[in-house]
């Protein structure tokens, strides 16, 4: 079993129309056996940034915390809130400079950047980016999700579809995979507010 494996977890970011979307599931575990159902792997960064951080669940609590101290170091210096495009630099470059005894992290980037447009970002636990214009997913069911995000997501879904698809796709493939789901959270972000729904999902 993979290192990346040991306690489960998926993270998956789509794109919409002016708006992104976000979501996770909720179980934490170690291998087989689940412990927790509230798990959180997804962090708000700043009102229209968020990253996910499925793998190793020791190494998502600290590379949020050094995300933070990194930002909040870049805000008191520059005096500007930092840009998605900034942020995934520096995230790239904190994941690369371990890459000899790295975090066992593989981070999903989703914001609007400052024209509103959305942008999401997938990384391995190396910092290699991938940019693409519909989805993209991360974690323990990533095979899975690939096939339901590829059958379901369409160009320019609106907050409400968005939401729809997003879940369905997350739900489906979780279905499909031993260490993750017993819940999912969404964030769907859009330029003026961020609307945060819980899903249901099996939990057997």
């Amino acid at each position: 079993m993979s290192i990346l494996e040991y306690n489960g977890g998926a993270v998956v970011a789509m794109k919409g129309k002016n708006c992104v979307a976000i979501a996770s599931d909720k179980r934490f575990g170690i291998q087989a056996q689940t412990l927790s159902v509230n798990f959180e792997k997804v962090f708000e960064i700043s009102p229209h940034l968020y990253v996910g951080l499925p793998g190793l669940a020791t190494d998502t609590q600290t590379v949020y915390q050094r995300l933070k101290f990194r930002q909040n170091l870049y805000e008191l210096k520059e005096g500007r809130s930092m840009s998605p495009k900034a942020f995934c630099a520096m995230l790239a470059n904190m994941l690369y400079e371990k890459r000899f005894g790295p975090y066992f992290v593989e981070p999903v980037v989703a914001a609007l950047d400052k024209n509103n447009e959305p942008f999401i970002v997938a990384m391995d636990l190396l910092g290699c980016m991938t940019t693409p214009d519909d989805f993209v997913v991360n974690g323990t069911c990533s095979r899975q999700l690939y096939g339901m995000c590829e059958v379901l997501w369409e160009p320019n879904l609106e907050p409400d579809d968005l939401f729809e698809t997003i879940s369905q796709a997350l739900v489906n493939a979780c279905d499909r995979d031993a260490v993750s789901g017993w819940g999912a959270v969404v964030y769907i972000i859009e330029k003026d507010k961020v609307t945060i729904k819980h899903v249901k999902t099996r939990m057997d």
